[in-house]
């Protein structure tokens, strides 16, 4: 064949099978997907969101049990061993840090422009932030089964049955989705502001003062009723209920209505924060 003929000859494009409206429930479906499974091959191949989300957590539940875990048990006064509570915290930490390191690499996206570059491709544009919460809920759900795994292993039990144990892995999964509407919420925001310390605060008063370490009345007086009805305290209080045993309806509650509001609260800001976050660009 000639050169000229070569040069001149047409370049024949796929067909296009299905052609999707691009405000379309369909494409807003498909595209989801396509952002959840970018971010999860991305994070699969990013060893620090693997040490923040699954090593890191694992570790930590192994040293309480190993260095607090007998004195926590006899402070409870014959309640529940340690390691109910302890896992069950756990798992919300795990499921906090991680948002937060998906978060640093949100706020990365928006700060290169690679948001701003979805935004001129023919996708729906609400798939990109829905698309990066069903990645959440299934890294959450992925960690939530690693540790309790770990747990397991040292002495954690579902004694309430098969029912109460699918519904213990929802409740991380619901309290992180909370969270991580949060700090997605911090991730568009363009400013100067150390998003890691501001958050880490809250992840430690969280972590430090709740009822996974030693039961409410191990603290002041004074500091009870706020111990007892904080986020995570309730979130660990119902997974303890439901897997050695104990109060369920309202610790379980409290756990729905605190991600519910936390989630309304901050669904708005973060749905415009990513809209400018992809139409400014860097």
């Amino acid at each position: 064949m000639s050169t000229a003929t070569s040069a001149t000859r047409k370049v024949r494009f796929p067909a296009v099978h299905q052609r999707l409206a691009e405000n379309s429930f369909a494409a807003l479906l498909r595209h989801s997907l396509i952002h959840c499974k970018r971010l999860l091959f991305m994070w699969l191949r990013d060893s620090t969101t693997t040490v923040q989300a699954i090593l890191y957590p694992a570790l930590t539940l192994l040293m309480f049990w190993v260095v607090l875990g007998e004195q926590i048990t006899n402070a409870t006064r014959n309640g529940a061993p340690s390691v109910f509570g302890t896992t069950a915290m756990i798992t919300l930490i795990a499921a906090m840090t991680g948002s937060l390191v998906s978060a640093i690499g949100l706020h990365a996206e928006a700060s290169s422009g690679l948001l701003a570059r979805f935004a001129t491709l023919p996708i729906h544009r609400a798939s990109g932030l829905i698309g990066r919460m069903l990645a959440e809920a299934i890294r959450m759900t992925i960690t939530t089964v690693v540790i309790i795994t770990v747990g397991v292993v040292l002495g954690f039990r579902f004694h309430q049955g098969p029912v109460a144990a699918l519904a213990l892995l929802t409740i991380p999964v619901i309290f992180g989705m909370a969270f991580a509407m949060f700090v997605t919420t911090l991730g568009t925001v363009k400013t100067k502001a150390p998003l890691v310390d501001i958050v880490s605060i809250v992840v430690t008063l969280l972590m430090f003062f709740n009822t996974g370490f030693v039961p409410v009345f191990a603290y002041p007086v004074w500091l009870q009723d706020t111990v007892a009805n904080q986020p995570m305290s309730c979130a660990i209080d119902a997974m303890k209920g439901l897997s050695f045993g104990g109060p369920v309806a309202e610790p379980l509650l409290k756990t729905i209505i605190w991600s519910v509001g936390i989630m309304a609260i901050f669904a708005l800001p973060a749905i415009r924060g990513y809209s400018r976050a992809a139409n400014e660009g860097p």
